[in-house]
């Protein structure tokens, strides 16, 4: 992963579109198999159709995803909103089997990837050639990694997530160890 392309090309006057894709794997112990599923927001500038990214394929899915920013050092608890009109996340919760969680994905890690159109795939243009500029499939943003804390909604029409952290999760604890000044005396000589 490099971000210095992408900073390169955002102080241009006329930068290229932001692409914006989602991973979602399974945890074995969780749902009892590991599967990723990769998704993108249907808005590629590529004639709107799946998108190849590093050799993967991102499926067009309408996708809402909200609530990334960080705000007065507070983490951020994202939602993400998929269209289920296909019924195509439904089929994915119904092939989890999960005896902690029954069928749903709580658990399962959901990785937001952001590049620009100028560095995606030339498979993704007509006559395989990038007309924004040259491919570089290192070039893009800091991942965010979050896991599923639940499902807030399932209807015919949509499914709804909403995403933690993997250390803001009920249950975990960060540090795993307890630092106090018995175990560190030094530290107290610091503070004036």
């Amino acid at each position: 992963m490099s971000t210095a392309p992408i900073i390169s090309d955002l102080q241009k006057t006329n930068p290229s579109a932001i692409i914006e894709m989602f991973s979602l794997t399974t945890v074995a112990s969780l749902h009892g198999s590991t599967a990723t599923y990769r998704f993108h927001n249907g808005t590629n500038g590529t004639g709107n159709g799946d998108i190849i990214w590093q050799g993967n394929t991102y499926v067009r899915m309408p996708i809402t995803a909200e609530g990334f920013a960080y705000q007065r050092g507070q983490i951020p608890r994202p939602t993400l909103t998929v269209s289920n009109a296909l019924g195509t996340i439904t089929a994915i919760l119904l092939n989890v089997n999960s005896v902690t969680t029954g069928n749903d994905l709580t658990g399962a890690t959901v990785t937001r990837i952001r590049t620009l159109a100028r560095f995606i795939d030339s498979i993704n243009f007509i006559g395989n050639t990038n007309p924004f500029g040259t491919p570089d499939p290192s070039a893009e943003f800091p991942q965010e990694i979050y896991k599923i804390d639940r499902k807030a909604t399932e209807t015919r029409d949509i499914v709804q997530f909403e995403l933690a952290a993997p250390f803001d999760l009920a249950g975990v604890r960060s540090p795993k160890r307890i630092c106090t000044r018995d175990n560190f005396p030094s530290i107290g000589t610091f503070i004036a």
